[in-house]
């Protein structure tokens, strides 16, 4: 358990902290669900047990559905930052060996972490500028209570871009579409980041649950429905599909301003 007093236990970021300027994202594959649960303990067990600077503002592991895949989420408040303390011997020799144990039980070599930065996102009534106050965050951690859903399930879609202005343009279409509002279906919140390169769209969405997803799924995300024209429509985009996760654990630092709630190297 980390020592800094603002540095929180919680399986879900505050996605929209506007802090955040580094977000690091990688997926990972294991054998099954009991190595995956092993790896992400013991991934998150070297973070809380490590020191950490104050550019550290999260890092969140989730269980892919299908029992093998964990989604890795980390949040840094500059790129620079991030690269000073992976450089750094001491963090090197101690939480890059543990975390570099935890990833040779992996069935194959996982890739480095993609860097990106958040866009757009589509937010609850509520949780819009001038909203209602619904929104259910705890100084930089979600967690119960409040008007605000909490996510049971988050929705990774992804997409190959070929380039910054196409990726822009992909998002701002889908987010004008429905005015920034995310639809009610079960749906929480969509989140657009665009990684550093241009060259790919990743969309971290929040949802009640596996089930309210999968019925948008069936209905909405059919290949005649109005989101799949519209992205069809915007040149230079490729949809690479989607991946399901549940929250498992992570590590929050509290964000400046927002109202408590009452909650208790990449």
């Amino acid at each position: 358990m980390t020592s800094d007093r603002n540095l929180l236990p919680s399986p879900l970021p505050d996605i929209t902290r506007p802090d955040a300027g580094h977000v690091l994202i990688s997926h990972w594959d294991t054998a099954g669900p009991e190595q995956q649960r092993a790896l992400m303990d013991a991934v998150m067990d070297a973070w809380e047990e490590h020191p950490l600077p104050g550019d550290f503002l999260s890092r969140s592991c989730f269980a892919g559905t299908d029992g093998r895949g964990v989604l890795n989420y980390a949040q840094w408040t500059s790129a620079e930052a991030h690269r000073e303390f992976a450089a750094d011997p001491a963090n090197v020799s101690s939480l890059g060996r543990r975390i570099g144990a935890a990833r040779d039980t992996l069935v194959e070599n996982s890739a480095e972490p993609d860097a990106y930065r958040l866009y757009r996102s589509m937010l609850l009534p509520a949780d819009g500028p001038g909203g209602a106050g619904g929104v259910d965050v705890a100084d930089g951690v979600r967690g119960a209570g409040g008007g605000r859903p909490v996510p049971g399930c988050i929705v990774v879609v992804a997409f190959d871009t070929d380039g910054h202005d196409s990726a822009r343009r992909f998002v701002d279409t889908l987010v004008d579409r429905f005015s920034g509002v995310q639809p009610e279906d079960g749906g929480i919140s969509s989140n657009f980041h665009i990684r550093t390169d241009g060259g790919r769209v990743l969309n971290y969405s929040e949802w009640t649950e596996e089930k309210a997803h999968q019925q948008v799924v069936e209905s909405r995300l059919q290949e005649d429905g109005e989101v799949l024209r519209l992205i069809r429509a915007v040149p230079g985009v490729r949809p690479l599909g989607f991946r399901r996760y549940l929250p498992h654990r992570g590590l929050g630092r509290r964000t400046a301003g927002r109202p408590p709630s009452g909650a208790g190297v990449g």
